[in-house]
């Protein structure tokens, strides 16, 4: 099947990249394993196949999945979220260049740039992306290379309007990222929105099943697709072709789940917000969070995490030590419930920067359980505080 025609999001994410395989006519692609690829004759590939670093049928397929699902031209698999981040850095940054950095990223991107890329000379300012005035002022001051953002970030839920910075940026001819991780392209279309390059974890809701560990680029610019594909390439850090697989199978599922991640997530933040144990809670779909309606106005629904933040530190172990349903674990995006003590756990490496989270902050990665089951575990976890 071609998908020239296709053009709804869970079609694309169906049937694009999947076509049957042409020898047996097995509906589902094959894996294909091998490291490498004969040849007909010196230097005559079929399809381009050499090695397994350079190309893998598998990864292709995946890669043009993504492609489709995102709107871009371009899609790039890694081995992980970061290592996607990191060929996408390399390949726009030199010693002397600036990056922008949203202030609630997640904590490993942070990493990245300033303890690994830091000493090769590459500059980082921090601001909160969901203040469009301190955006502005930022990059007057000077201009970035590069404008990097969550929307919704990781873990307080901010929100950035993506066409408004992709416009300011643009202006100082920044280059704009958006990691689309949290909302997925289920959710929320950045390259659409202005944006230049979107980056995954498709570990997260991608993947969705808690079972694969990946990360991907998706651009349009056809220049910085081919430096992004030879460090891809040269550095070496591409999914295998049982994770892109695997990839590739959650994805098929993907718009159906985050309808119930956003379900189960309102439900959730609902609940939160009407307890009285409970100081503030941090989620897009409320009426009340300051980003509520330019997140209504750039996503079709408001995602499946949940941040919530309890009278003090110590509340907030006990709390994430209490649930029964909700797994103490480390991620998101899984069709299982997760809990997440940010502090300690995946942002651990951000203490005592302007990244830091609050010691109080929970966040929740709301699976697609019964909503019923979800909510009980919650309720019983906060009377023990």
């Amino acid at each position: 099947m071609t998908t020239e025609n296709i053009r709804g999001f869970d079609s694309l994410a169906v049937h694009a990249g999947q076509e049957f395989d042409p020898t047996t006519g097995a509906v589902i692609p094959p894996v294909h394993f091998s490291t490498t690829y004969a040849q007909d004759g010196v230097g005559g590939l079929r399809q381009g196949y050499e090695y397994g670093r350079s190309g893998n049928p598998t990864r292709t397929s995946l890669q043009t999945q993504l492609a489709a699902i995102e709107g871009g031209r371009h899609a790039l698999s890694f081995a992980s979220g970061l290592a996607a981040e990191d060929a996408l850095l390399r390949a726009v940054l030199q010693p002397g260049d600036e990056v922008l950095l949203g202030n609630d990223v997640y904590g490993g991107t942070y990493r990245l740039i300033a303890r690994i890329l830091g000493p090769w000379g590459v500059k980082l300012r921090v601001v909160d992306m969901s203040d469009a005035n301190a955006v502005a002022a930022a990059i007057e001051e000077r201009a970035p290379q590069i404008v990097w953002v969550e929307t919704p970030s990781n873990p307080l839920l901010r929100i950035t309007d993506i066409a408004e910075l992709a416009r300011v940026s643009h202006a100082a001819g920044a280059l704009v990222v958006v990691d689309n991780t949290f909302a997925s392209p289920a959710l929320q279309q950045p390259l659409a929105l202005g944006a230049d390059v979107v980056v995954h974890s498709t570990t997260k809701y991608l993947g969705g099943h808690s079972d694969v560990v990946g990360g991907a680029l998706v651009l349009n610019d056809d220049e910085l697709a081919e430096k992004a594909k030879f460090l891809q390439f040269a550095a070496g850090a591409v999914s295998g072709p049982l994770d892109a697989w695997l990839t590739t199978r959650g994805i098929k599922t993907l718009g159906i789940r985050m309808q119930r991640h956003s379900e189960n997530g309102q439900a959730v933040a609902d609940f939160l917000a009407g307890h009285g144990a409970v100081a503030r809670v941090y989620y897009p779909g409320l009426a009340s969070h300051p980003g509520h309606e330019i997140a209504a106005r750039q996503m079709s629904a408001f995602g499946g995490i949940v941040s919530l933040a309890l009278a003090d530190a110590a509340a907030a172990r006990r709390f994430a030590e209490s649930t029964r349903v909700f797994t103490l674990a480390e991620s998101l995006g899984g069709v299982e419930s997760l809990l997440n003590y940010p502090d300690e756990m995946t942002h651990a490496s951000v203490r005592g920067t302007e990244l830091a989270v609050p010691e109080e902050v929970i966040r929740l990665s709301v699976g697609i359980e019964s909503a019923e089951d979800l909510l009980a575990d919650l309720e019983q976890a906060l009377a023990g505080l």
